[in-house]
């Protein structure tokens, strides 16, 4: 274990260091391969990974729905869908937030991202929260929060990865996040109302919209619901793998987006190297997370913690209290995807050991994963916020998302406590 833990230690130092995680991670992890078996071994090692990772089919997934995501937000769907759950709800108390709430899990189901989810919901829902006098502790706090809902509501690619580092089935992953996102939208959506109950001036009701409007406003998002229908249902129902659901949704939002006529050339451009863009960093970054679980796998950690887990008799949903509870501390002082690929090596084989399944143990990563995205100090979310509403002091942020940080923790106690509420969909599946 001594091996694996000076391991972290050389790759906490470079990140301090301001070295990128991708880079440090494969640092160590070559380095760390070569002292323990030989140098051609570690360079044969690295080869394949970068090799094997680049021409992955299963992989493919990633820049396909990355590119559905980019298609479908430049055809202006995030409009619409605020649009229509404001006509049902705006006029409450905390409506134009609520619909925030909705707005967000909506766009979830075609974009796959949750920064890209905030950021889209940021140019989008601020503005009416600001004419409608919500403070900005409020407005801030919901996006930032609401945003998360991004990557835990199918297509994930934050799914995508863990399945293909754990060889978990990603539909099952998929259908899995679907009853823990329905449930963060009930408990955002809860803490909306509590905010608005203890201050009703943070979140002032809005204009009342007739049946006709609501109604126009449904008709609109029917390619929203479409899409998600056709991939996500294809993909449940054993019609097509996830790889062949996302180049059907990419195909599907490329036409829809075209009959909508959003699309010039230009724009097509900046879609393509958007997801270029996002694709590449995420590759570089899963190739240093797999050449570091290479070598953590030569340590004897794995072994080790599932020999203390067996010495100390320590119950199994404790250990998975103990593991909630460092991934937690450590989403608030390190970037999340990082963080996942840096661990998971690790604490999977033990889960598995311990005889928890691992679609289970998937969802909850990618919850701890979204409670770290706003949590103070380094949230991204909250960044992209500040980058996109300036004025907003950071603190303001800081103070607006906290609680639908706690509302986050409660929905990982929960998931933790009832692991049935994520099986349940999976078991259904053909």
């Amino acid at each position: 274990m001594t091996d694996a833990l000076l391991g972290f230690a050389a790759i906490f130092v470079l990140a301090l260091l301001r070295l990128p995680i991708a880079l440090t991670m494969g640092i160590v992890g070559f380095i760390g391969l070569g002292l323990l078996r030989n140098w051609n071994s570690a360079m044969a090692s690295v080869t394949s990974v970068i090799y094997e990772t680049g021409f992955s089919y299963t992989l493919s997934v990633v820049p396909l729905f990355i590119l559905m995501g980019n298609l479908v937000a430049r055809a202006g769907m995030s409009t619409e869908l605020f649009r229509a759950a404001y006509t049902f709800i705006g006029h409450r108390r905390g409506g134009l937030a609520m619909s925030t709430v909705l707005a967000c899990a909506g766009f979830g189901a075609i974009c796959g991202s949750s920064i890209a989810t905030a950021a889209t919901m940021a140019k989008v829902a601020y503005p009416p929260m600001r004419k409608f006098g919500y403070s900005d502790v409020l407005a801030t706090g919901v996006i930032a929060g609401a945003g998360t809902l991004g990557i835990i509501i199918p297509p994930s690619t934050v799914m995508v990865i863990y399945g293909i580092m754990t060889e978990t089935n990603i539909g099952k992953l998929f259908a899995a996040g679907i009853l823990p996102g329905l449930l963060g939208a009930a408990l955002l959506c809860a803490a909306v109302q509590y905010i608005t109950w203890r201050d009703p001036k943070a979140g002032p009701p809005g204009e009342k919209s007739s049946w006709r409007e609501r109604l126009s406003a449904v008709k609109e998002v029917w390619g929203v619901a479409l899409l998600f229908v056709v991939v996500m249902g294809g993909i449940y129902g054993g019609v097509f793998t996830a790889t062949e659901g996302a180049s059907i949704g990419a195909t599907g939002a490329f036409l829809f987006a075209l009959a909508r006529r959003s699309l010039t050339w230009a724009v097509l451009f900046d879609i393509l190297v958007e997801s270029a863009r996002t694709t590449a960093m995420l590759f570089i970054i899963l190739i240093g997370a797999l050449i570091f679980a290479n070598f953590v796998n030569f340590t004897s950690m794995p072994a080790d913690l599932k020999g203390m887990v067996e010495q100390f008799q320590i119950r199994p949903i404790w250990v998975i209290v103990a593991i909630c509870v460092i991934y937690v501390v450590l989403g608030t002082a390190m970037e999340e995807l990082s963080m996942i690929l840096l661990t998971v090596p690790v604490f999977f084989p033990l889960v598995v050991y311990l005889g928890f399944d691992p679609v289970w143990f998937g969802v909850i990563i990618v919850v701890i994963v979204e409670i770290g995205l706003i949590s103070p100090p380094v949230g991204m979310n909250m960044f992209v916020l500040r980058a996109l509403i300036p004025h907003v002091q950071m603190s303001t942020i800081y103070r607006g998302v906290m609680p639908f940080m706690w509302a986050d923790v409660i929905r990982l106690a929960i998931l933790v406590a009832f692991p049935s509420i994520s099986l349940l969909l999976p078991g259904l599946m053909k």
